[in-house]
């Protein structure tokens, strides 16, 4: 017990005596019920925290988000809060790579530089820190000046822990255990090529063995969860691995206090176990509680930094309030203008001078224009993952194209951005393409793709959609979700044979086994992804969105509750 709580306990425990001294027999002690009332005995502080930065440690064209301005507000906010008595916890849901060029070509360096100048105490490793070779996290890790946490990824070769399952922080005289834990999936949708040598077991099972090892060891008073597995809201995942509610409802109640997450890349903001439908930035927020535990989100890119206050007395904890707090964004209004959300904050001097060091290199190559596009090309995550998209289709007719194959299969993971209409620079195509992975191709008889499609084709997108989810293109079927099976009914123009021989494109990733899809033993092209659909933008000029508009009942799916997509 920490000398700050045992001087309220016996402050408390005087006064207590003192009443029994002057009231008559029938009085009993009262037990505080807020804060003011435990006095001393009450400990306040402050848990911040952001998630799935996918490169974005720069303010985007609008001057939203960005690194130098979270700086501000989190700085505003530590000293608000040590004026009030109390001190503050900074985290991370994981996911710092992948998402913007500028970052992408220097392997996040400016990234980690950025949460080192801001101050992050811990992160939780998440799957997209694996989209990069092991040397290249290792060098992370030895960059950042926090540990990156993470209970439940084994090195098989020692058997060992990879990374620290947890740090145990002084928190205002508390001791608060934080453990790491990070989504199963990133055995299937991590890079095979990068974490073959790694294991990836159930972060219930680890927490649980987390939670014993502190309680053995009496080292902490509460104990956080900081975790990349995904908020699904009454633990309804889908075809995504379990998540935080499951974590949650997993424990023995009392033992785990909070969990801050990531992963699924939304707002919590809760209305009894669906999220809230009201919710719009600025406004009130509810987090997430499942069996005691205080379950956490910020959405995504350091668009939000969430604050959570807290209380601790009469050894429970209690959340005194809680909001996410926009960092420059804007929304449009009427006129269609952009308006700031809530008062500008002022980017910190200091971190944008060293952020525009790295914004300034990554800029130099990407902003030749390469073509033009007449109308959208949908790639936005809620869409490209739950049906065929215009955006979808040009990836794969880029890479078939390339390499002459009958169709094409790419995954919706792989499609992170939109491209609006008008010039369209190689940087655009980096967002949408940020991985890296080579186009390879695979020739197999009809009856073979008849299996391997009855697999990838059938996947169930959830209600948050998955990024398994195939966009095709050369190919005519119609997709039985119920039955998981697929009736081929033309590649290519050529018709469909069962013993006929047809080729494919598929990402190396998924080759590899990927997204949970079947592994091949395909010719490994060296093309890349992105450089095949810049070449093949650059090819055409001008891009017409329509052409590349999915065509009505080339792909059917049946007895599911979406036309567009296997969904339950």
């Amino acid at each position: 017990m920490t000398n700050k709580l045992l001087k309220g306990l016996v402050a408390t425990a005087v006064v207590a005596a003192l009443a029994g001294c002057n009231g008559s027999d029938d009085d009993t002690t009262k037990v505080p019920t807020t804060c003011a009332e435990a006095g001393d005995a009450c400990t306040v502080f402050t848990v911040l925290h952001t998630n799935d930065n996918h490169g974005r440690f720069f303010e985007n064209k609008y001057g939203e988000y960005g690194m130098a301005a979270r700086k501000t507000l989190i700085d505003q906010i530590r000293a608000e809060v040590e004026a009030n008595g109390g001190e503050t916890l900074l985290l991370s849901g994981g996911d710092i790579n992948t998402g913007v060029p500028e970052s992408d070509l220097q392997d996040a360096r400016p990234d980690f530089v950025g949460m080192n100048l801001i101050g992050y105490d811990a992160m939780a490793v998440g799957n997209h820190e694996f989209d990069n070779p092991l040397s290249v996290v290792d060098m992370q890790r030895e960059l950042a000046e926090f540990p990156m946490l993470a209970a439940n990824i084994y090195d098989k070769a020692s058997g060992k822990r990879y990374f620290d399952a947890y740090k145990v922080f002084d928190v205002n005289g508390l001791r608060i255990a934080v453990v790491g834990l990070t989504t199963e999936d990133t055995a299937k949708i991590g890079n095979p090529e990068f974490i073959s040598g790694l294991e990836f077991t159930d972060p219930k099972e680890e927490l649980k063995k987390v939670i014993a090892d502190i309680k053995a060891a009496n080292e902490a008073d509460l104990i956080f969860a900081t975790t990349h597995m995904g908020h699904y809201a009454d633990g309804a995942n889908g075809g995504n691995a379990p998540g935080d509610v499951a974590l949650a409802r997993a424990m023995t109640e009392g033992d785990l206090a909070a969990v801050i997450g990531g992963h699924s890349q939304n707002p919590v903001c809760m209305e009894g176990n669906a999220y809230d439908p009201n919710f719009k930035p600025g406004a009130e927020c509810k987090p997430d509680v499942q069996n005691g535990t205080y379950i956490m989100q910020a959405h995504e890119w350091g668009k939000y930094v969430g604050r959570a206050d807290f209380e601790y007395f009469n050894g429970e904890l209690h959340l005194a309030g809680y909001k996410l707090i926009p960092v420059n964004l804007k929304e449009k209004n009427e006129a269609g203008d952009r308006v700031l959300i809530g008062e500008a904050i002022e980017p910190d001097a200091t971190v944008l001078e060293v952020l525009q060091q790295y914004q300034d290199k990554g800029q130099e190559e990407l902003l030749k224009v390469i073509g033009s596009t007449d109308d959208k090309l949908e790639g936005d995550r809620g869409v490209v993952r739950k049906q065929q998209t215009n955006m979808g289709r040009l990836i794969a007719e880029a890479q078939r194209t390339k390499v002459n194959a009958d169709f094409a299969v790419m995954n919706s993971g792989g499609v992170r951005a939109s491209i609006e209409a008008g010039e369209i620079t190689y940087k655009d195509v980096l967002t949408v393409q940020p991985f890296g992975n080579s186009i390879t191709l695979s020739t197999l008889t009809g009856a073979e793709i008849t299996e391997y499609l009855n697999v990838v084709a059938t996947v169930d997108i959830g209600a948050e959609g998955s990024g398994a989810y195939p966009q095709l293109a050369g190919i005519k079927m119609d997709v039985d979700c119920e039955a998981k099976t697929v009736a081929i009914s033309d590649i290519n123009g050529k018709g469909y044979s069962a013993d006929a021989t047809y080729t494919f494109t598929v990402p190396s990733y998924n080759a590899a086994g990927g997204d949970g899809y079947p592994a091949l033993t395909p010719v490994m092209t060296g093309y890349v992804d992105a450089e095949v659909l810049a070449t093949y933008i650059e090819g055409i000029g001008a891009i017409k969105a329509a052409d590349y508009a999915p065509v009505a009942g080339d792909i059917q799916f049946l007895n599911s509750n979406s036309p567009l997509a296997c969904q339950r």
